[in-house]
């Protein structure tokens, strides 16, 4: 199918000639061929004529599409997140990490089937469709259900392994390495990862290292969170985590690091000499009072830095909005500089910085030849007017709100509040609740 959205503001976040993401905005019409975007800007009325000569409806999405002037941009990046945990939302609050995590998280994820995983993914495919996230960064366990949920919601997934002392194997890991990057499904890849310094042992860790180096692929994790994490490391290793887990070669090939929350002159340097990406979630991080990362220091040193929502047990909302607005305004009352941290380097993290973590070059602005993962931003409500400036509209005064449209693939998966998805969404509560009911109260 081909499909014509036209009336449209657009901004593509192409990068120039020096590399810097663009935030001019144009007026015209993005034409998507099936999955992939084949026009960008102003056409002629025989241009059109040529390229959609039946315009159609099909399966009740139509081929063209009236964006009122309303805003074209690329899809948000949720880099870092763990999408079955809805089942937990609103159960362990006002906890610090620790205890959260090993009294009451860790319990309750030990009765979780993997029908749940599969479940509780299509409830936060829904939320995360609501804030204009077009693919995750998602780490969780029961691999194939989570993975399933995605592709039959048609949403981008980039499954991050979550190995550990408790949980999974080298060998696994590299049966699913080779199974999910065949790209029989190009919704669906796979990347190497483990839990925490904290939660794998020293000599799983080096095996998971020599798994990487066969395939020269980059490893992500869980890193210095915690105050607590960081000290019990230095006193374990004599080394950071970042320091220790380089020391092991755990960065060889780049990777992310989830939260960085804490972080030396000595750790912005490997993880800058490693190319590796800080992936930052200030909502959770506030929430359980681990801190706030340090990302004006990681881009004064050139570390890249995506922005994700971490699950919905510890946040607990999977919202972007809210992210990208807590990364810029607690940069500027921490570093005491209005200045820190400007909207548009946080529009970046969240979409281009976020495919970077992911390893996605076909879907991190819009361009022509890259997959059509776009949102439409409603600029006719209060909180987008007076369009001065669109771009920082959407970080300062932006919300869930002027989502209007979400796109993945070419296909339209939630409109003007309807989502497009085969199971109803009533359905997927009643699963959510049914789930939720057994295991917690049984923990």
């Amino acid at each position: 199918m081909k499909t014509r959205i036209h009336n449209a503001r657009i901004l593509t976040m192409k990068p120039n000639y020096r590399g810097k993401a663009s935030f001019e905005i144009i007026q015209g019409e993005v034409w998507i061929d099936e999955d992939t975007i084949i026009h960008i800007g102003a056409s002629s009325p025989e241009e059109v004529a040529k390229a959609f000569p039946n315009a159609e409806k099909v399966r009740g999405q139509i081929s063209e599409i009236d964006a009122g002037g309303n805003l074209i941009m690329p899809g948000f990046k949720n880099a870092h997140t763990h999408s079955p945990m809805t089942f937990l939302r609103s159960y362990a609050d006002d906890m610090a990490l620790h205890d959260w995590l090993y009294h009451l998280v860790f319990p309750a994820e030990a009765k979780l089937l993997p029908e749940d995983a599969y479940w509780l993914t299509r409830l936060a495919i829904l939320e995360y469709l609501t804030s204009g996230i077009t693919t995750t960064f998602d780490m969780y366990f029961h691999r194939e259900e989570v993975m399933r949920a995605f592709q039959d919601a048609g949403f981008r997934n980039v499954f991050c392994d979550t190995v550990m002392d408790a949980w999974g194997s080298v060998e696994q890991m590299e049966e699913d390495y080779e199974k999910y990057n065949q790209k029989v499904n190009s919704l669906i890849s796979y990347r190497f990862g483990f839990h925490a310094e904290y939660t794998t042992s020293e000599e799983l860790i080096k095996n998971i290292v020599s798994l990487a180096r066969k395939y020269q692929a980059p490893i992500s994790m869980h890193c210095q969170e915690t105050e607590y994490e960081v000290g019990t490391c230095v006193e374990k290793t004599g080394k950071t985590p970042i320091a220790y887990l380089d020391s092991l070669g755990v960065f060889d090939y780049g990777g992310a690091i989830f939260h960085g929350v804490i972080a030396s002159e000595e750790d912005i340097g490997i993880l800058k000499r490693r190319g590796v990406v800080v992936v930052t979630n200030p909502a959770s991080n506030l929430k359980i009072a681990s801190g706030i990362a340090p990302i004006r220091e990681y881009l004064k040193h050139g570390v890249e830095v995506a922005i994700g929502t971490d699950g919905p047990a510890s946040n607990n909302a999977l919202d972007m909005f809210r992210e990208m607005y807590l990364t810029t305004v607690l940069q500027k009352v921490t570093c005491k500089d209005p200045e820190a941290v400007p909207a548009m380097e946080v529009l970046k993290m969240a979409t281009i910085g976020g495919a970077k973590a992911m390893g996605l070059t076909d879907c991190d602005y819009l361009d022509v030849g890259k997959k059509a993962d776009l949102i439409m931003i409603d600029l006719q409500q209060p909180n987008m007017q007076p369009l001065q400036n669109i771009a920082k509209n959407v970080v300062f005064s932006g919300s869930k709100s002027n989502v209007k449209m979400t796109m993945i693939n070419g296909k339209v998966l939630y409109q003007d509040g309807e989502f497009f998805q085969i199971v109803k969404k009533e359905m997927i509560y009643e699963k959510a609740n049914e789930i939720a009911r057994r295991i917690l109260h049984s923990v």
